[in-house]
């Protein structure tokens, strides 16, 4: 089963070969305001980028953050980690143009939801694949 996703003008383009290893939502402020809330995981053999990787740009994380985010330079796009060379490493899950196959299983830093988000009550705990 071949994943394929994009960016909105298309510019960055790649191809996850099976399903995600897992899928689920981030609600602290970094990744609400990036527009990656929801993202999968992939290992880094399953994933091809089929797009010149000049198209897009990285944010370096400042302290309390860690995880390097990704853009596309032209329409803004975040991709979530697809130039990371971890083992395992998160795609934005709005960016897959198919089904992954796979549904949300986890939420993640659900005390810093603000209160208009439709975020799980109870959940929470940092639980990353």
């Amino acid at each position: 089963m071949d994943i394929k996703g994009s960016c909105a003008c298309g510019l960055v383009r790649f191809v996850i070969k099976g399903a995600p290893s897992a899928m689920g939502t981030c609600h602290c402020s970094r990744c609400r305001k990036l527009g990656a809330s929801t993202i999968v995981f992939v290992k880094r053999e399953q994933f091809r980028l089929d797009s010149d990787p000049t198209h897009i740009a990285t944010l370096e994380p400042q302290a309390p953050f860690t995880y390097t985010r990704s853009f596309c330079r032209t329409c803004g796009t975040s991709l979530g980690e697809p130039l990371s060379p971890d083992a395992s490493f998160p795609v934005n899950a709005q960016c897959l143009d198919d089904d992954p196959g796979i549904r949300n299983t986890f939420h993640e830093f659900v005390a810093d939801a603000p209160p208009w988000a439709d975020a799980p009550a109870g959940e929470g705990q940092d639980v990353t694949p």
